[in-house]
């Protein structure tokens, strides 16, 4: 019998991707291996029934039952770890900071489930790195929301009425998600800077046309993400951020580590100090969020300062967000198939590393 490959629509609030796309179902199909589905699946990412080629169709709980791989986006609901087949595979991002009960259930379920937020930030692993995948299309997104939440234009406007001039848009945070953004607002003409307390980020930044910010701290940590500041480096970024933000008309932050709480950055004395009508968008909103004012999912108004704390950005791109994390769940499902059938190497550190749960047994403690 051929592995079985399935996925559900997904249930969490305001999600639209789908973990298995028509392009990736064909390539599981050419591997030999059984893609089913449930019903309407992709139909909210742009991914109706019709658009995947032999693939079968199912309610949910005969999905479920006959999984051998079981991919998602995100957690599905609690109900789905006991109507999984015993000792089937799980794939997707599964959250597992602060999730004990969850893996508790995928345990008793004697699952074995990999969480792709795990995996390690090493060349191998790119293409199935969820976060830089999913993270490019949150920094593009929180820069249109910018744009369109702004009560300025972003590109100088020569007009009869006279010359508008471009607003500065200052992006903190030069990842993924924060290159992403530096490179859209200057799509948009923004005039673009960017800061990050990683040195090495200088030439990314420039690289993109926008001028690099120096704060005089220089945090350079392990696994592409900054150390902890210390308390004496934390006073003089505040200090410099906060003179050099009373210019800015635009910030979008994007500094966040999985499992951590999102750095403070901007405080509400640096608030207190921003002209009117200015925009925050703060893309750490989930952990906390990098603005002491920052309230998750919420708009908030402090003293003619807009600060918005958006969740879940690339669920509304569901279709290219989709096709990216489906492709990173097909290149890391590869690696568990040995010979047609399912045989994970957990010698493998990018197996071990993102494996939460084996066999009944936790792997994961976070």
């Amino acid at each position: 019998m051929p592995i079985t490959v399935a996925a559900l629509r997904e249930t969490a609030a305001g999600e639209r991707r789908v973990a298995i796309t028509p392009e990736v179902a064909k390539k599981l199909r050419g591997k030999d291996v059984r893609v089913l589905l449930e019903r309407g699946a992709g139909a909210a990412a742009g991914f109706p029934d019709d658009t995947y080629a032999d693939v079968e169709f199912a309610d949910a709980d005969s999905v479920l039952a006959q999984a051998d791989v079981f991919a998602c986006v995100l957690p599905p609901d609690d109900s789905v770890w006991p109507r999984l087949r015993e000792g089937a595979v799980v794939v997707g991002q599964l959250r597992p900071y602060g999730a004990a009960a969850r893996i508790e259930a995928m345990g008793k379920r004697r699952l074995t489930a990999f969480s792709l937020e795990l995996l390690p930030r090493t060349t191998r692993a790119q293409a199935m790195d969820v976060l830089s995948s999913q993270a490019a299309v949150a920094g593009y997104r929180a820069m249109l929301i910018a744009a369109e939440a702004s009560p300025k234009f972003f590109p100088m406007l020569t007009t009869a009425a006279g010359t508008i001039r471009p607003s500065r848009v200052l992006v903190i945070g030069a990842g993924v998600a924060g290159l992403q953004a530096i490179a859209t607002a200057r799509r948009l003409g923004a005039q673009t800077e960017g800061y990050d307390v990683r040195p090495e980020t200088r030439e990314q930044v420039e690289s993109l046309g926008a001028k690099f910010i120096e704060l005089g701290v220089s945090a350079a940590g392990s696994g592409g993400y900054a150390r902890e500041l210390t308390a004496e480096e934390r006073q003089a970024q505040q200090q410099a951020l906060a003179e050099h933000l009373k210019s800015v008309d635009v910030i979008v932050t994007t500094a966040a580590v999985p499992g951590r709480p999102s750095p403070k950055i901007v405080t509400r004395t640096m608030v207190d100090g921003m002209k009117p009508g200015a925009l925050i968008v703060d893309l750490a909103a989930e952990g906390g969020g990098n603005c002491e004012l920052t309230q998750p999912g919420q708009r908030v108004e402090h003293q003619g300062v807009v600060i918005l704390g958006p969740l879940n950005l690339p669920a509304g791109a569901p279709l290219h967000a989709s096709e990216m994390i489906a492709r990173n769940v097909y290149n890391f499902v590869e690696l568990l198939i040995q010979g047609g059938t399912l045989a994970p190497d957990f010698n493998d550190e990018l197996v071990a590393k993102s494996c939460v749960t084996r066999d009944g047994q936790a792997q994961f403690q976070g």
